[in-house]
């Protein structure tokens, strides 16, 4: 079922937004040095609230973009959950799973800021139709969805079902493809299938390689754009560029010290599309969305820093 135990959190805006995507508890793991196979390493070791539609949904918020999150949790901590999404400014619509857990990702940061993932998708793969009720698109400019949400038979469907209903209403729908492993696993065609009829795809490098069958990014640019409105590649510290089927534009981020690239795509995509809700030109968007990026590189963990108290929100 869908929760709405919302007494407690802090009023926000009825959102013009809804990410849809998986949410998880990250573990961020920061080696002092290389790991050493049947020893001791020391680390600095978090523990934050994550997945990257959550990420997604909290940047957006960050840029002021009223937006709200449709995920599934595990009982336990489906409170916590909640509040931390409303303290990041984002509304929670979130399904409780009376017997999964909140899925878990152990991220392995290394010294340069790139990430090696392990997940336990929990809860995340049993996201129904009745966590996601049409009645969620009531008021929405946008329909975004975190290629996540699109791993499992179940989910897949329910999500499938509702970006349907938001196209035939005349919603706009965005995908980010968010994993090459997730799509070597389901297969490039079926994952092109499903999300054919989306206004703007988010891939980055390895996923618009991936979904191309090339490494040269006009022949990506033209081999996605017949078949997406508009698809913005993320390439790390070498920027991004958006296409159409008319351009190609290119940006490179502003130079910033690094700490850890996790959740810098989520930013991007935020930033790319906060600049376009606003009515911006792709140009525009795109600068917007490396800068975005760039920022998110300079702290530690997914997610910007918490828009409300904890105090206000518990």
């Amino acid at each position: 079922m869908t929760s709405s135990k919302t007494d407690a959190l802090p009023l926000l805006p009825p959102p013009r937004v809804l990410v849809v995507g998986d949410v998880m508890t990250d573990i961020l793991v920061r080696p002092e040095g290389p790991i050493i196979p049947g020893s001791d390493r020391r680390a600095k070791i978090g523990v934050l609230p994550g997945g990257s539609a959550c990420n997604q949904a909290a940047w957006l918020a960050h840029r002021g973009v009223p937006v709200a999150l449709a995920g599934k949790v595990g009982r336990r901590d489906a409170a916590e959950q909640a509040r931390a999404l409303a303290a990041a400014g984002v509304t929670p619509r979130l399904g409780i799973d009376a017997e999964r857990e909140t899925g878990m990702l152990v991220a392995i940061i290394s010294d340069g800021g790139e990430r090696s993932f392990l997940t336990d998708r929990g809860a995340n793969d049993s996201l129904s139709n009745d966590d996601l009720p049409v009645s969620l698109l009531a008021g929405l400019d946008l329909l975004h969805v975190s290629g996540y949400a699109l791993v499992a038979p179940g989910p897949r469907a329910a999500v499938m079902s509702l970006m349907a209903v938001a196209r035939a209403r005349g919603i706009a729908v965005t995908v980010d493809p968010s994993s090459v492993g997730f799509l070597e696993e389901v297969g490039r065609d079926n994952f092109l299938g499903w999300t054919r009829d989306a206004s703007i795809l988010f891939p980055n490098a390895d996923e618009a390689a991936f979904l191309s069958g090339s490494t040269e990014p006009r022949e990506q640019a033209r081999f996605l754009t017949e078949r997406y409105q508009t698809v913005a590649v993320k390439r790390g510290p070498l920027g991004a560029e958006v296409a159409t089927s008319e351009l190609l534009l290119k940006a490179v981020p502003p130079a910033v010290e690094v700490i850890d690239t996790t959740g810098a795509g989520d930013a991007f995509l935020a930033g790319f599309l906060a600049a376009r809700l606003g009515g911006g030109g792709l140009e525009h968007c795109l600068a917007e969305g490396v800068k975005a990026g760039a920022e998110a590189t300079t702290r530690l963990g997914g997610r910007p820093p918490a828009r409300v108290s904890s105090e206000t929100a518990s």
